[in-house]
């Protein structure tokens, strides 16, 4: 689970099969109180992300709890009913739509293995929703950044629990009083458990900055493309047809494919709307709820795009039966990222299904403003293209320049980022009648090299 174990000088751990492909899996949930999973099918998003990592789901498991149980989560009798229930099915792992402690994690496994007779059958694991979301995440980054960001989250995810993940963790020479260890070898007797922990930590260290220098680069290289272009990011709940559109829009040809977190990595492409106008459309990850902290920054860093976008496409599956939750929680993460206040179109997708006809009434009465689509046909799609004209429209503005023809970089610099509609040469002087955005148009006012001869609102 932990990437680039032999470069950072950590050991190798013995509870090395933290992924669950090809596995039995059997799926546990703890309804509490505060519970944000659905009490009509509280475990299909769970099943959905089990089958993602390629478990086979043998079993299902829930219970309902006023407060969770210290030692165990569920209590040592609901523990036995799990191991025999895992062992009924052949089960090779339980997967929680809880977060545990690692004293939890040990504690079910000491009570689901302790039947367990065979030595040449491996013990069952006990996952928990953030290790699997976290396993799922590590097999799909793609980009340098976004291995980076995965790793961190396992690390500071793992560092709580090295004392439970390591079979070398006995004291090497004895601590301090340990009358075993015999003269001589009292001391402060440094633990492999404590070497482990100093060595994580500088790798945290080491990430961290890592992560800060290839931020600060991406920060100004969005920043720099959003002064140039109009913006328009593309967000939703994982699997709700994201890519599907931005490939539909742009013709980018980007993977998609009908499964959580399909993609990790934010693409950004031209998508070309009316009488010429053109803008940056970005694709990002999809959402889940109850995201792991260990990932929000994570998150923070795919986003990058919403976070500075002009507008955002909210993908959401209409017809899907936890829309609601899932509409809910784009919302929670967004607001958990920084993304506040952020001009937002709301697209209610697989309309073209039967469940989306069904659900779409209700939705349209709710959201005036949605606009209904199909991101695989098209259907929708020319007045989603016409809304967001409208949008760029409202922000640009017209207006005529004049340059020094002996400035090539600002003229490049206007014939690259502006529309240009009429150039014209005369004594020296290069005048541009141009369609440009309010804030680049505020940002060449601040340039010496230039004269802004009028300027006026679309």
């Amino acid at each position: 689970m932990l990437g680039r174990r032999k470069e950072s000088g950590l050991p190798e751990p013995t509870r090395t099969k933290l992924s669950v492909k090809q596995e039995r899996a059997v799926l546990v949930g703890v309804m509490l109180p505060t519970s944000t999973a659905d009490p009509r099918d509280p475990l299909g998003e769970l099943a959905s992300l089990a089958k993602t990592a390629g478990a086979k789901v043998v079993a299902t498991l829930t219970q309902k709890r006023r407060k969770v149980d210290a030692g165990t989560y569920v209590g040592s009798g609901k523990a036995k009913e799990i191991a025999e229930l895992a062992r009924n099915n052949a089960a090779d792992v339980v997967i929680f739509d809880n977060d545990l402690t690692p004293g939890q994690i040990g504690g079910l496994e000491e009570i689901i293995n302790e039947d367990v007779k065979d030595p040449e059958r491996d013990a069952l694991k006990v996952l928990d929703r953030s290790e699997l979301i976290l396993d799922i995440f590590a097999t799909r980054a793609q980009t340098y950044e976004a291995k980076l960001q995965v790793e961190l989250a396992q690390l500071q995810y793992t560092y709580p629990r090295l004392a439970r993940m390591w079979s070398h963790l006995e004291r090497l020479r004895g601590g301090a009083g340990s009358a075993a260890a015999g003269i001589g070898t009292r001391g402060p007797g440094e633990t492999q458990l404590e070497t482990d922990r100093r060595l994580v930590r500088k790798r945290v260290g080491d990430l961290q900055d890592e992560i800060e220098l290839v931020q600060a680069r991406k920060t100004r290289l969005v920043a720099e493309r959003n002064r140039r272009h109009f913006t328009v990011c593309v967000v939703g709940y994982t699997n709700a047809g994201k890519s599907t559109l931005f490939n539909t829009l742009t013709g980018a040809g980007t993977y998609a494919d009908d499964k959580l977190f399909a993609t990790l990595d934010t693409k950004t492409r031209a998508w070309k709307l009316e009488r010429g106008t053109e803008v940056m459309l970005s694709d990002t990850v999809g959402f889940v709820r109850d995201l792991p902290h260990h990932l929000v920054a994570s998150f923070k860093a795919t986003l990058e795009e919403a976070i500075h976008a002009d507008l955002l496409l909210h993908v959401l599956d209409v017809g899907h039966p936890h829309a609601r939750q899932q509409f809910d929680s784009v919302h929670r993460v967004l607001s958990e990222v920084g993304v506040k206040d952020r001009e937002e179109i709301l697209l209610l997708n697989k309309t073209d299904t039967a469940e989306g006809r069904e659900a779409l009434s209700e939705w349209r009465t709710l959201h005036t403003d949605s606009i209904p689509i199909s991101a695989r046909s098209g259907q929708g799609l020319e007045k989603l293209n016409e809304r967001v004209y409208q949008f760029v429209k409202g922000h640009q503005v017209d207006a005529t320049l004049e340059v020094d023809v002996t400035n090539g970089r600002l003229i490049s610099f206007i014939e690259s980022n502006m529309r240009v509609h009429e150039r014209t040469f005369l004594n020296g002087t290069a005048r541009f009648d141009v369609t440009v955005g309010r804030q680049s148009l505020e940002d060449l006012k601040r340039n010496d090299g230039i004269t802004i001869v009028r300027g006026k609102g679309k």
